[in-house]
C-alpha cells in the first residue's frame, strides 16, 4: 500500500472521466470525498454518480477537503485549475491530471507550491460515465510525474486491473497523436464510410449495422495478427483499376471524404509494400492517388 493511501481524494471535474474514475475508486474503498466543477448543478450530479462519501464542492474549496486531487477537466482548463488550487492553499499532498497531451508539467503551479504532481491518462474512450465503469477496467494508463505521484498512479491502475505506460515528456504529444488516430480518427473513418453508403442509397442505420462487423474484424485482425498481415483490399492486391474506379466514383463526394480516401490510400500503399507489394506497383498507386488529388485542387 503506497503512502497517503488513506488520505481523502477530491475530483476537480464533473465529466465522463471524472465520474467514472471517481465511482470506480470509491467502489474499491478509496476515500473520494468531494467532486467540484464550475457548474454547481453538474457537481451535484457528478457527486451523486460517484456516490459513497462524495459530496459536491467548489473548486477553490478542494484543498480543505482533500490532500489528493485528480484534475479531470478539459485540456485547456488544466493549468487554470492548477493555479486556482495552488492559490487556494494546496501546498502538500498529491495531484494528478488526466490529459494525454501533457505530462506533469501541465500542473506546474501545484508542483511549485510543494505538491507531488503527475499525469494519469486513460488510453480509452467511452461515451458516458456508465460505459466508463467497464471501459476503464483493464485499459492502459499513460503515467508521468515525480515519485509519489507515479506511485499513486500505479496504485490506481492496479486497483482497476489496468496496465501502465511510461511516456517520456518529449514523446507525450506523439503519444497523444497516436491515441487520437486510434480512436477519434477511426470514428471519422466510419463516418466517412457511412456517408458513402448513404450516397450509394443505403440508409444510415442500415449502413452502420452493415459496416459494424467489418470494422470490428479489421481492428481485431490488426491487433491480433499485426497490421501487415491484417491488410486486405485493392491496394494490398495492387488493383489499379478498382482504385481508379473508386476515385471516379468519389468525384461527387464531399472534399473531406475524397481527401481522406487519398491520404489513407497513400499510407496503405506503404503498408502494402511492407507486406510484399512490389515497389513499382505501389508507386503507380501513389501516383494515381496524387494525380486525382491534384485534379481536384
Amino acid at each position: 500500500m503506497p503512502p497517503h493511501s488513506h488520505d481523502p481524494i477530491a475530483l476537480a471535474g464533473t465529466g465522463r472521466v471524472a465520474q467514472a474514475l471517481g465511482r470506480l475508486l470509491a467502489e474499491r474503498g478509496e476515500p473520494v470525498v468531494a467532486v467540484a466543477g464550475r457548474n454547481p448543478e453538474h457537481a451535484r450530479a457528478a457527486a451523486a454518480f460517484v456516490g459513497f462519501r462524495a459530496k459536491p464542492a467548489a473548486l477553490g474549496s478542494l484543498p480543505k477537503h482533500a490532500s489528493r486531487v485528480i484534475i479531470a477537466v478539459s485540456d485547456s482548463a488544466i493549468p487554470e485549475v492548477a493555479h486556482l488550487l495552488a492559490a487556494s492553499g494546496m501546498k502538500r499532498g498529491l495531484a494528478l491530471h488526466t490529459c494525454g497531451a501533457m505530462g506533469a508539467e501541465g500542473i506546474a503551479p501545484l508542483a511549485s507550491a510543494g505538491v507531488s504532481c503527475g499525469a494519469l491518462h486513460p488510453l480509452q474512450t467511452f461515451a458516458s460515465p456508465e460505459q466508463g465503469l467497464s471501459a476503464l477496467l483493464g485499459c492502459t494508463f499513460a503515467i508521468d510525474g515525480d515519485g509519489p505521484a507515479v506511485e499513486w498512479s500505479a496504485h490506481i491502475a492496479d486497483l482497476l486491473g489496468a496496465a501502465t505506460l511510461s511516456v517520456p515528456r518529449e514523446g507525450r504529444l506523439l503519444y497523444h497523436a497516436a491515441a487520437v488516430m486510434a480512436s477519434n480518427y477511426v470514428v471519422s473513418l466510419v463516418d466517412a464510410a457511412a456517408m458513402l453508403m448513404d450516397a450509394a442509397g443505403i440508409k444510415p442505420g442500415e449502413a452502420l449495422r452493415a459496416l459494424g462487423p467489418l470494422v470490428e474484424a479489421s481492428v481485431s485482425n490488426a491487433l491480433r495478427f499485426g497490421t501487415v498481415q491484417a491488410l486486405s483490399g485493392p491496394i494490398q492486391r495492387g488493383d489499379l483499376e478498382t482504385i481508379s474506379s473508386h476515385l471516379r466514383a468519389l468525384a461527387g463526394a464531399p472534399e473531406s471524404v475524397r481527401v481522406l480516401y487519398r491520404a489513407a490510400g497513400l499510407h496503405t500503399a506503404g503498408l502494402a509494400v511492407r507486406g510484399g507489394l512490389p515497389q513499382d506497383r505501389a508507386r503507380l498507386i501513389e501516383d494515381l492517388l496524387k494525380e486525382r488529388e491534384s485534379a481536384h485542387a
